[in-house]
């Protein structure tokens, strides 16, 4: 028996670590499957939407072919074609779409906007990014890694940079839940909320993991598994930031002299995008202003054999289609 039917899909902190491996265990049949040719149109029939106030190339795409690979519609609403919490309100937005929908997926800003649309929603509500969480693309992660090494448990797992927000706080409570070494490394003023750090504190005492912290990247580095990072300044914030965050974590860039302090197996993982060059619009402006080559990687790294960027990339498909699953299909 399925025991995730139903179920919202919000942070990692709301599952187990059962659940948690189950979810992945799940993806990786599905890519399995993908990859053989072999048909999983388990929802035929039903319709999901997609609620995007914070555009996205991966997490769209992977919501829309995970969700045409298992049979369903979907229906876009970018920042332009939605009202909620405009001329509507989240609750009253939840309600509509429930009726009309089986499953509905939020990308946006605060977290609270998604738990309220899953308190009010009668289907499955899925966190596609808030300001705070980002638990599909954790998923994601952790089946590359496993993936890669065979194994979570006892991955010493290093995070380089502003760890404050959705990716630093979700990378930290997955670690925590499956027994990873978990190491933010960042300036004091970048870690997390410490009542965030306490309960991941605890939870790692159960798994067999560790929650710690370190200043100095070189020292973080050493015998590490994998070394992740992501960009200095995330949508939605100020242009103004930028000097700012150069200053302040341009010691925390992943570059050759980084990799080669961590383990001679470790993998470098992004969650993507990245400015690892001058092939962006923003990534050229922002380096030709502060006279730099590069961001948060370099782009030896970002190209190199360490890499798994894209594998990760691509495992956003397959987990994210994991979660519709489960939440929607009484077995599979």
């Amino acid at each position: 028996m399925n025991t995730l039917k139903n179920r919202d899909f919000l942070k990692l902190l709301d599952f187990s670590s059962e659940e948690i491996g189950y979810l992945i265990d799940l993806a990786a049949r599905f890519k399995k499957q993908k990859k053989e040719g072999i048909p999983h149109r388990l929802l035929e029939g039903k319709n999901v939407a997609l609620i995007f106030e914070k555009t996205s190339t991966r997490t769209r795409c992977s919501f829309e072919v995970a969700a045409r690979d298992l049979g369903m519609g979907t229906t876009y609403l970018d920042p332009t074609g939605s009202q909620i919490g405009k001329k509507e309100s989240i609750a009253d937005t939840a309600r509509v779409l429930s009726g009309i929908f089986d499953g509905i997926e939020y990308r946006g800003f605060g977290q609270e906007i998604v738990e309220k649309l899953a308190e009010y929603a009668s289907v499955p509500v899925w966190n596609g990014l808030t300001d705070e969480f980002h638990p599909t693309q954790i998923l994601a992660d952790f089946l590359t890694i496993k993936e890669r090494f065979g194994r979570l448990e006892g991955i010493k797992f290093v995070y380089m940079g502003d760890a404050r927000y959705n990716m630093g706080n979700s990378l930290m409570v997955g670690c925590a839940k499956m027994g990873l070494d978990f190491v933010g490394c960042c300036p004091e003023k970048y870690m997390p909320e410490k009542g965030l750090v306490d309960t991941c504190k605890e939870l790692a005492k159960q798994s067999g993991g560790s929650v710690t912290f370190e200043t100095d990247p070189a020292k973080a580095a050493v015998g590490a598994n994998v070394i992740y990072t992501d960009i200095w300044v995330s949508m939605g914030e100020p242009a103004e930031v930028w000097e700012e965050r150069i200053s302040d974590l341009s010691a925390y860039q992943v570059n050759s002299k980084l990799m080669s302090a961590a383990g001679k197996d470790a993998v470098f993982m992004h969650c993507l995008p990245s400015y690892h060059n001058k092939e962006t619009t923003i990534g050229k402006e922002m380096c030709e202003k502060f006279g730099r080559e590069d961001m948060e990687v370099t782009d030896e790294v970002f190209e190199s054999e360490r890499s798994v960027v894209f594998t990760e990339a691509e495992n956003r498909m397959h987990t994210i289609k994991a979660v519709m699953a489960a939440t929607l299909c009484d077995e599979i």
